[in-house]
């Protein structure tokens, strides 16, 4: 079987797109070859068999150049792929899925995301089936809708067991895009609250802004010095994907406050490199431990429960992380999603 992939970006060094790379290479694993269209290339090692095309957005922005090498890319190299994956972007299946039905090409499309529209639908109604990993997902409501492992690497993402459990007491870690949906803002109004009460923490801040993002990311330092955090809190620029386990292994507990509607995979990376979890995406309810689940979206609710980690001894520490790694193994694991995605496309 030959697989055409088609996505934004290939570049194992983006903070946010970097986890990819080793979903191509695995896949590359187990397809005669592997042809992959993104809109962006940059860092990338692949075997062989993985070929990579640029639409060309790191030397041009023109929209029309874009669609233009969209088209060439997909007749041209019709005979070397037989299924079609599009990850997350449904622009790819709208412009090609005509073509792809005509050419007898199978399409699985990857989109997780709360929110749809009528031209999601199209793209749906244009593959042969959906994958995503929430059942708040907009795609999960259709039938040809399959829920889908996270694809987390646990030989990347696991606990290393001759760090000192000391080396990252009291430390807490949010990681991620530095923008309002992520809310950042809502943890430093926690822990604003957690220092009123003398708790003793450290937090550090990972993450880059949008584009056009700069003034926010600003307002965030701001904040922080407002609320006299400046002493409990750091801010560093986001890092490739394949270091951030390193990071994590640093930090006690992870807290991740994207609402819910997607399973952010830093939440299941971090679990499985041995944090404790603060969520407040109630659409993991029943996923998880419900002692991680923050069930009221407030800087109050959010402070206690990151405080109920930090005075709770070090031995139910460890069985709660212990119960979370084991579930990101068994069922969330990269290895887990490529056998069920083969599975699926030879059904």
């Amino acid at each position: 079987m030959k697989l055409l992939i088609l996505t934004q970006k290939v570049d194992k060094e983006d903070p946010i797109l970097g986890f990819f790379h080793n979903w191509i290479l695995e896949l590359s694993k187990i397809f005669e070859t592997v042809s992959v269209i993104c809109l962006e290339k940059g860092r990338y090692d692949l075997p062989q068999n993985v070929k990579i095309y640029s639409l060309g957005k790191e030397s041009s922005d023109s929209k029309v150049k874009y669609v233009k090498n969209f088209f060439n890319l997909i007749l041209s190299l019709h005979k070397d792929y037989n299924v079609v994956f599009v990850h997350m972007n449904q622009e790819y299946v709208l412009l090609g899925g005509f073509i792809w039905k005509i050419l007898r090409k199978k399409v699985y499309f990857w989109r997780n995301h709360v929110h749809g529209n009528l031209l999601t639908r199209i793209a749906v109604g244009l593959s042969n089936k959906v994958f995503c990993t929430s059942r708040q997902s907009f795609t999960a409501q259709f039938k040809k809708t399959i829920l889908m492992p996270v694809g987390i690497d646990t030989n990347l993402f696991e606990v290393d067991s001759s760090q000192q459990l000391i080396s990252r007491k009291r430390k807490i870690l949010f990681l991620g895009r530095m923008s309002p949906i992520k809310k950042p803002v809502l943890l430093i109004e926690s822990l604003s609250i957690l220092k009123d009460k003398k708790v003793d923490f450290n937090c550090d801040f990972y993450g880059d802004p949008l584009p056009g993002g700069e003034d926010y990311y600003s307002s965030l330092k701001t904040k922080a010095r407002e609320f006299n955090l400046a002493d409990k809190i750091n801010f560093y620029k986001g890092v490739p994907n394949y270091e951030t386990p390193k990071i994590y292994r640093e930090h006690d507990i992870f807290v991740n406050l994207t609402p819910e509607g997607s399973f952010d995979k830093t939440i299941l990376e971090a679990a499985a490199c041995g944090c404790l979890l603060v969520v407040t995406n109630q659409s993991l309810g029943g996923e998880i431990d419900e002692k991680i689940i923050v069930k009221k979206e407030t800087p109050t609710d959010i402070a206690e429960r990151i405080n109920f980690w930090l005075k709770t001894d070090r031995e139910e520490k460890n069985r709660a992380s212990e119960k979370l790694q084991k579930y990101v193994l068994e069922k969330h694991s990269l290895n887990a999603l490529i056998e069920k995605f083969f599975k699926e496309i030879k059904a």
